[in-house]
C-alpha cells in the first residue's frame, strides 16, 4: 500500500523532531561527559576540603564551595521577594495599562542586557558609589548585582504562574469573605507555588555559573568570606579564572565537576519539592 503525502509529510516531520531531540540529548552527554572524565580523577576528600593555595592552581576549594552557597543564598534572598512582587503586582492589582506595560518593557529590556553590561553597572553603582555600604568588592555587591540579571527570569516565570491559577479560585475566596491579600497569600500563591519555585530554579542556575558580571563585583578571593561584606569567589569564577591564568586544567576540571554536582543537587531537589507541592494540592 502507497504511503499518501500527508502520511510521508508526517514522518518526516516526526523524524526531524526525533533527530534534535536526539542531537541536543547528545551534545549535553558528551559536555558533561567529558568534563567529568577530565575532572573526575581530581575530586578527592583533600580537594573538598582544603583551601586553595599558588592563586587556586593547588589545593582544595573549600573556600570556593562555601563563597558559592553564601553568593547564592544572599542573591536569591534579595531577587526572590522582588521578582514575586512585581509578579503578583501586574498580575493581581493593575489592568493592562500604560504603567503595567513599561514596567514589562523594563523587565523584557533587563533581559536583554549583556552580563558584562550588569558587571559595569555593579562596579560603578554598588561597588564604587556604595562603598560605604556594601564595602567595595564584597558578596553583597555580587549578589545585587547578580539579582539585577535575574529579575526579568523571576518576574516572568512568576507571572506566568499566576496566570494559571483559575480565576474561580479568586472568585470563590472572595465570595466566601476573605479579602484580596488573604485570597492571593492563601489561595492564589499556593496553587502557583510549582510555577514560582521552577523560576527561582532558573534563576539559581543563571546566577550560580555567571562570571563576567562577578569579576567586576564580588572581588574574586580566595579566603573564606567571614561576612557577607567580604570578597569571595563562586566555582564558576574559579574555574575561569584558574584555567586562564593559572594554566592548571586539572583544578580547572575537578572545579567543573563539583559545580556540575551542585547544579544536579539542586535541580533534582527542587524538581521533587515541586512534585510533592503538586501532589499536596490535588
Amino acid at each position: 500500500m502507497l504511503t499518501k503525502p500527508k502520511d510521508r509529510k508526517e514522518l518526516l516531520i516526526n523524524g526531524f523532531l526525533w533527530a534534535a531531540a536526539f542531537l541536543a540529548v547528545a551534545i549535553l552527554v558528551f559536555i558533561l561527559g567529558y568534563i567529568i572524565l577530565k575532572g573526575m580523577g581530581h575530586v578527592d576528600l583533600e580537594f573538598l576540603t582544603q583551601k586553595p593555595r599558588k592563586m587556586g592552581s593547588e589545593g582544595g576549594i573549600f573556600p570556593i564551595i562555601i563563597g558559592t552557597v553564601y553568593f547564592v543564598f544572599l542573591t536569591i534572598l534579595t531577587a526572590a521577594p522582588l521578582g514575586v512582587g512585581t509578579a503578583i503586582y501586574l498580575n493581581e492589582y493593575t489592568r493592562e495599562g500604560k504603567i503595567t506595560r513599561i514596567i514589562r518593557f523594563g523587565t523584557e529590556l533587563l533581559a536583554g542586557i549583556p552580563s558584562i553590561i550588569f558587571g559595569l553597572f555593579g562596579y560603578a553603582f554598588f561597588v564604587v558609589l556604595l562603598h560605604d555600604y556594601t564595602q567595595g568588592w564584597s558578596l553583597v555587591s555580587g549578589a545585587l548585582t547578580a539579582t539585577c540579571m535575574i529579575l526579568p527570569t523571576l518576574v516572568r516565570a512568576s507571572e506566568e504562574a499566576l496566570k494559571t491559577v483559575p480565576r474561580s479560585y479568586r472568585e470563590g475566596s472572595l465570595a466566601l469573605g476573605a479579602n484580596k491579600w488573604q485570597t492571593i497569600y492563601k489561595v492564589v500563591l499556593p496553587s502557583a507555588l510549582p510555577g514560582i519555585l521552577t523560576g527561582i530554579i532558573l534563576s539559581i542556575g543563571r546566577a550560580i555559573c555567571e562570571t563576567a558580571a562577578l569579576l567586576l563585583t564580588l572581588g574574586g578571593s580566595l579566603l573564606m568570606p567571614e561576612s557577607i561584606f567580604h570578597g569571595a569567589r563562586t566555582l564558576s569564577m574559579h574555574l575561569y579564572m584558574v584555567a586562564m591564568e593559572t594554566g592548571n586544567m586539572d583544578v580547572a576540571f575537578g572545579t567543573g565537576v563539583v559545580l556540575i554536582a551542585i547544579i544536579l543537587l539542586i535541580n533534582f531537589t527542587a524538581n521533587y519539592a515541586i512534585k510533592k507541592l503538586v501532589a499536596r494540592n490535588r
